[in-house]
């Protein structure tokens, strides 16, 4: 039987969002982040960051200060191994080559043959309708994480969810309720 996951947005889920964020000592997890990922490892999911950084793509950060940011988020999660893997989108909107950007599936698609998962048992967890939208299209379910919902997106969102947390001791009580690894 193939397993489950749990897919993780970047800013504004896991860490407080600075736009085109390339400098590690600004990294900031949001409330009850760390916990919630060590609870979701305990549990057996993998914990795989599906992240849009259109910075790259813009010329305004690099990919390695991506990866400094990231493995400064990981360190406060928790340590090395915390996040399973990272998948990015490095294009900018509009890019020729933006086919991994979500709302597009591909980058949890990738994570599935990567890791021989069932995306029917995965959940992603973000705080945009992209987000949730891509979840939905790879055939997950999705939580929305109701702590920096962009306003014009919040309906549709929250309509769309498999479920809203209001933070993330909610989200992660749902998913360990709902999947089993």
């Amino acid at each position: 039987m193939a397993k489950a996951a749990v897919f993780l947005d970047r800013d504004d889920t896991l860490i407080e969002n600075i736009p085109y964020l390339g400098d590690p000592s600004q990294v900031r997890l949001l409330p009850g982040a760390a916990e919630a990922c060590q609870r979701l490892r305990q549990a057996g999911f993998p914990l795989l960051v599906v992240s849009n950084q259109s910075g790259v793509g813009r010329g305004l950060i690099s990919k390695d200060q991506v990866r400094a940011v990231d493995q400064k988020m990981e360190i406060l999660l928790g340590g090395s191994g915390t996040i399973t893997r990272y998948y990015h989108c490095y294009a900018a909107p509009g890019d020729p080559y933006d086919e991994r950007r979500k709302p597009s599936p591909a980058m949890l698609q990738e994570g599935a043959r990567d890791f021989g998962l069932d995306l029917a048992r995965c959940v992603l967890v973000g705080n945009r309708l992209s987000d949730i939208q891509a979840g939905i299209r790879a055939g997950c379910s999705s939580v929305l994480l109701d702590l920096h919902v962009p306003p014009q997106e919040k309906s549709g969102a929250v309509r769309e969810a498999s479920f809203v947390a209001k933070d993330w001791t909610s989200a992660a009580d749902w998913i360990l309720r709902k999947t089993k690894t």
